[in-house]
């Protein structure tokens, strides 16, 4: 069938009648219940001629015409121009600075305007490598620094140092309260079984290893006196959302991190942790290579307004 072939029935003189969403969801059953509910609120759908309701009954001697549409995944990964700074670059790889706001990977609710998007429509021969080259992902609203491999022999190497823990990542955070010294936080994380937007440590669905060094910078406080704390973080493990539900854990989110209760602090819209320095082997043989890159506009802005106590730095 055509994906762009309009689709025709006509309901016979033994169809019960009912709701149009549900009539189609039997006819389509390959297609969920909420895509087709889509097409009938674009306008992709007519009940004898004329644009179709989602909660509109239908019954014997009805027309339908269905006109079916692309999936939001089948576009996903097509080049497109999007905003990031290359760092650095070789023939085997990438540094990329990922600004916070800007999607790793397409995936549900995010199908373009992915940093993947951007890295097919700045070097198309990604095209050819497995998830055009990325081997690691920030968080949508995490800023900073990231490998991307540009051959595949090159991203089998950095996925074996990556699954080696050879891959030096640093991360600067800003976190609630007063927390000192460095340690380990060494907590298998996984699924909130209650908030699926959320990993935890406490009962986790599927657990996995998960490995954090911190050490202070500086502590400080905001305006209304509220105690933040400078974290610099080492991943050992790269899970999902580590090191926000790592810090957490001990009582420490990070600032403006809603999903874990972190609060609002001077103009801080998103949580505050940014990825500032990457070592890894050159695949090509060269040895190691470092890179470092600052914390943005809005992330120095939030420092400057902390009044700080104390520094190692």
């Amino acid at each position: 069938m055509c994906k762009h072939e309009p689709l025709e029935y006509r309901l016979g003189a033994a169809s019960a009648s009912d709701r149009l969403d549900k009539i189609l969801a039997q006819l389509l059953p390959e297609h969920s219940r909420s895509r087709l509910q889509g097409w009938i609120e674009q306008g992709h759908v007519l009940i004898n001629g004329a644009p179709a309701r989602i909660r509109q009954r239908v019954g014997p001697g009805d027309h339908i015409v269905v006109h079916p549409q692309p999936a939001p995944e089948d576009s996903a990964f097509v080049p497109e121009p999007v905003d990031f700074e290359v760092v650095a670059e070789s023939p085997a790889w990438l540094v990329v600075n990922k600004p916070a706001g800007l999607v790793t990977h397409p995936g549900a609710g995010n199908w373009q305007g992915t940093l993947l998007n951007g890295l097919l429509h700045r070097y198309p021969e990604l095209a050819r490598v497995p998830r055009a080259g990325i081997v690691h992902r920030l968080d949508k609203d995490t800023s900073g620094i990231m490998v991307v491999a540009r051959t595949e022999i090159a991203q089998t190497h950095m996925v074996r140092q990556l699954q080696a823990r050879s891959v030096h990542r640093e991360y600067v955070a800003l976190a609630h309260g007063r927390l000192s010294g460095s340690g380990t936080i060494d907590r298998p994380l996984g699924r909130h079984p209650a908030v699926p937007v959320r990993m935890t440590v406490e009962r986790p669905i599927a657990p996995k290893p998960a490995i954090t060094h911190y050490a202070v910078q500086r502590q400080g406080s905001d305006a209304d006196g509220a105690a933040v704390t400078e974290v610099v973080c080492r991943l050992e493990t790269g899970r999902t959302h580590q090191i926000r539900a790592h810090l957490a854990s001990i009582g420490h989110p990070l600032v403006a991190d809603t999903v874990y209760g972190g609060r609002p602090l001077a103009s801080a819209t998103r949580h505050m942790l940014h990825a500032r320095a990457l070592t890894f082997d050159d695949p090509e043989g060269t040895g190691s290579v470092s890179f470092q890159v600052d914390p943005p506009a809005d992330f120095a802005v939030v420092l400057e307004h902390i009044q700080w106590q104390s520094t190692s730095r």
